[in-house]
């Protein structure tokens, strides 16, 4: 078991420290609504990698390829929406930090959604983790068992440490914290347009 669970510690390590969408959309709530939000926000791969990992394992493998590029194109134009969001609302005064539950909760889905708009958890599922995990559950359970609390600690575990590190940038002041925003919004725009043009390319 503790093989694949220090693979999986390894692989969540990796993929939260890694540039991507979620990290941009989590620093921008974190710059605009403070980190109590954005650490429940965080949690968004336990909500929306379930789906995904039966998607991968069971169905994706048999589906045409114009599947994933309509999911790049639907990726894209989601967080191009959540790029204008960040740019057209400004980071909040510090004072505000303390949010109603509700738009914690709006966050954590719109969070889910990127997560489950984005080809990428599909494409490493398929050809990364899922087969260590099968490989592991057929051993034993456990092994997977274990190699999931690896992946998913490190990885949820990483997400907070990101948001907790960019929350100290909301006590500089108000300019820098916009301008780190601004940056933000920049990232999901790129991240937007990337896959609009690798699916739009593809489909072509």
């Amino acid at each position: 078991m503790l093989a694949y669970f220090w693979q999986g510690l390894l692989l969540g390590g990796a993929a939260a420290a890694q540039p991507g969408p979620i990290q941009a959309f989590l620093l921008s709530l974190t710059l605009r609504h403070g980190w109590r939000r954005a650490v429940l926000a965080a949690f968004a791969p336990l909500f929306s990698d379930g789906p995904i990992i039966a998607l991968t394992l069971f169905i994706l493998t048999q589906t045409p390829d114009w599947f994933f590029n309509a999911l790049r194109i639907s990726g894209g134009l989601f967080l191009l929406y959540l790029a204008w969001r960040a740019y057209a609302k400004p980071p909040l005064d510090l004072a505000a930090e303390s949010l109603p539950h509700e738009s914690a909760q709006t966050s954590l889905f719109q969070t889910v959604i990127v997560n489950l708009l984005n080809p990428n958890p599909y494409i490493f599922w398929a050809t990364i983790a899922g087969p260590i995990l099968l490989s592991g559950w057929r051993q034993a359970p456990i092994n997977g068992i274990g190699f999931a609390i690896g992946f998913y600690g490190a990885l949820i575990g990483g997400f907070i440490g990101f948001v907790i590190l960019f929350s100290m940038t909301r006590r500089l002041d108000r300019r820098a914290a916009r301008f780190l925003n601004m940056g933000a919004a920049l990232v999901m725009v790129v991240f937007g347009l990337f896959q609009l043009l690798q699916g739009g390319l593809a489909l072509l």
